[in-house]
């Protein structure tokens, strides 16, 4: 066997640039969370905003687009219903049951704290 220099890398080959290298992930936002879910739906409300899982489509809502943020029991005192107010004035709502009805009670209860934590001004 003789010996040959190594082969160089062809352009466009090898490491990225530093700007496109990936990133290390990043560390979980801060703050409490709250999570209602049932058989179908789902509320999270995090430091990132609010997302609603209905049926298994997922939509986000960053809290810089959210107006407001509003949450009622159902007529029936089964379900929690939870709407976002988005800056344009559409309104997006999700409901989610409770089931043992006590457990409404308890989603209020953190409900009410998480949303003040992150949105202490409404």
């Amino acid at each position: 066997m003789t010996d040959q220099p190594p082969a160089s890398t062809p352009p466009g080959f090898g490491p990225p640039p530093p700007q496109y290298a990936p990133q290390p992930p990043q560390p979980a936002a801060p703050g409490p969370e709250f999570l209602a879910v049932d058989k179908h739906n789902s509320v999270v409300v995090d430091a990132s905003g609010v997302a609603f899982e209905m049926y298994d489509i997922t939509v986000d809502f960053p809290w810089a687009e959210i107006r407001s943020v509003h949450y009622k029991a159902s007529p029936n005192g089964k379900a929690l219903m939870v709407a976002v107010v988005h800056l344009d004035g559409r309104v997006y709502e999700c409901v989610v049951n409770a089931k043992p009805r006590e457990l409404l009670r308890g989603w209020f209860a953190q409900l009410a704290w998480v949303l003040g934590y992150h949105r202490p001004m409404g």
